[in-house]
């Protein structure tokens, strides 16, 4: 976790000045939320919404200019200060919180009507129990959770640059022992330099994912799977159009992203 900190730490300040990003597209008032998610979540106008692992919070600013009540947490202390930067220069009222996603209870005190999460975010948990547990325990009575997610089927392949087919690599059924890459550069700036880099990650299989979320007392109300992603995940793949990136030829073969919404029941 302490390696992964000091990854996103560096991250951060490469993200906030990307051409993926766009931050000066957000200023201007583009929004940042992925297609699916507008589609998707109901009218969070006037809702207490607590966004887990937000990065530097242009989602979190998003959703807040939809009207909900926002509440961002990251637990990198780069991304959090990028955050309250936005959130001043765009005139958005957003509350963001430096944290460890398991600390959380023990560094806000709030019931929310609606926790969010989106876009690779549990390969960085290693404890989705918890996870779970932590989303329950801040959800109101009939408050719900989102989530759209890259699919962790996809994360089985070979994703070396001279891979040109489907190949697995990597399991899919993971269990409690991390992944350890130690990478240069970023999803989102090919050219980052960032040097070479420790992280860790875990790949959690879906039935773990509905069951974690099942055990803790939330009623699932839907679950859809999609056959295209947001970022270049294969070095074979090609965009369909912007923002949306597919097998070649357009091929529809396996699910690449998630989404799911579950609502605590009284």
């Amino acid at each position: 976790m302490r390696a992964n900190k000091e990854l996103w730490d560096k991250l951060a300040k490469i993200h906030r000045k990307s051409e993926f990003y766009d931050v000066e597209g957000f200023l201007k008032g583009n929004q940042t939320l992925d297609p699916i998610e507008v589609e998707e979540l109901p009218d969070v106008s006037g809702k207490k919404l607590l966004h887990l692992m937000c990065h530097f919070g242009m989602d979190t600013l998003s959703l807040a200019r939809m009207g909900a009540e926002a509440t961002g947490v990251d637990f990198s202390s780069e991304a959090i200060d990028l955050a309250n930067e936005l959130s001043k220069t765009a005139n958005v009222d957003t509350k963001f919180i430096c944290s460890n996603v398991y600390d959380l209870p023990q560094n806000l005190e709030d019931k929310f009507d609606v926790v969010f999460t989106s876009a690779g975010v549990l390969m960085w948990l290693p404890d989705l129990n918890e996870w779970a547990k932590i989303i329950a325990h801040f959800l109101k009575p009939d408050g719900f959770f989102y989530i759209r997610e890259f699919h962790p089927f996809g994360y089985v392949f070979d994703d070396d640059e001279n891979v040109t087919d489907l190949r697995v690599r990597y399991p899919y059924f993971q269990g409690k022992e991390p992944l350890s890459f130690e990478d240069e550069g970023s999803y989102a700036s090919e050219d980052a330099k960032t040097g070479k880099m420790p992280s860790f990650e875990w790949n959690h299989p879906i039935s773990r994912i509905i069951n974690v979320l099942i055990d803790v007392g939330l009623s699932i109300d839907f679950f859809h799977e999609f056959p295209i992603t947001t970022y270049k995940a294969l070095p074979f793949m090609i965009t369909r159009e912007k923002g949306r990136w597919v097998l070649p030829d357009d091929e529809d073969k396996i699910p690449l992203m998630f989404s799911l919404k579950a609502t605590k029941r009284v």
